[in-house]
């Protein structure tokens, strides 16, 4: 069943109980996602108890696929956001509660939409700071001082509601429904400029990190010890900017003529007096 939320990943990093995964399978199919990914695993998916959790999701959790790797999860998406259960304090971002931020994995704009990822943690201690950088915005689910922390299925269930009704708020309004104006509307072709404007993978936005760290730490602006802190704010500001393929690959060029420019002998221009 292809869903206005198919092209969406739940993705859930080295989840250790299946109870939670299988929980996270049925809610999943309640609210009509399809896609989960299991990052490094420490439980076994389709054991008795996940599939008995799961009931009639099932064919959602035996479909599951399981990567090594945060960033082989995130392989094709172009949009993420990341879960958290740490406070302001502790993060130098914005903090967002789901029914904000979580329609922006539905607004690309595009048909059909590029594939997008929501990011959970492990049930004891979440996703590490490092793994946070992978998303592009943050969530934190509000809950009360007196017992802040949420099970993982629980949390899940949360998001993936509020998903449910952002995708049900933004369903078509059939033609027939629309004014003459609108219909014309309907009618104009996805051009090619709407293309040019999708978000870049964000696997090609992880190999130009990588690229400007390394050239920031060949030239002395970052240094050994600093660059993680330093990097992450780069990252920051880079996904407010939400940058497009074309920009992406604007940049890495910089980057590779720089590092060209670095290991070429330059001509010495200088006039003699």
């Amino acid at each position: 069943m292809t869903t206005r939320l198919a092209h969406i990943r739940i993705i859930l990093v080295e989840p250790a109980g299946p109870l939670n995964v299988g929980s996270v399978a049925r809610v999943m199919k309640n609210m009509g996602l399809e896609q989960l990914v299991l990052v490094n695993p420490q439980c076994d998916p389709a054991s008795d108890p996940a599939r008995h959790m799961a009931v009639h999701a099932a064919d959602v959790l035996l479909a599951a696929r399981q990567v090594p790797t945060l960033p082989d999860a995130l392989q094709g998406c172009q949009r993420a956001i990341a879960t958290t259960g740490l406070d302001r304090t502790t993060l130098a971002v914005t903090l967002e509660p789901p029914r904000s931020a979580l329609p922006w994995l539905l607004s690309s704009g595009t048909e059909p939409p590029p594939a997008a990822a929501l990011i959970f943690g492990r049930e004891d201690h979440g996703l590490t700071k490092s793994e946070l950088n992978y998303a592009q915005r943050f969530v934190r689910i509000p809950t009360s001082a007196e017992y802040p922390s949420l099970n993982l299925a629980q949390a899940v269930a949360i998001c993936c509601y509020e998903l449910a009704l952002a995708a049900a708020a933004t369903e078509q309004v059939p033609a027939e429904n629309l004014s003459p104006a609108e219909n014309d509307d309907l009618a104009l072709p996805d051009v090619p400029e709407a293309r040019a404007h999708e978000l870049a993978p964000l696997e090609a936005l992880e190999q130009y990190y990588q690229q400007l760290e390394a050239l920031l730490l060949q030239i002395g602006y970052l240094y050994p010890h600093t660059a993680r802190s330093r990097m992450e704010k780069l990252r920051r500001l880079y996904s407010r900017a939400e940058l497009t393929s074309t920009e992406v690959a604007m940049l890495r060029g910089m980057v590779r003529q720089i590092n060209w420019a670095l290991q070429t002998p330059q001509p010495d221009n200088r006039i003699e007096g």
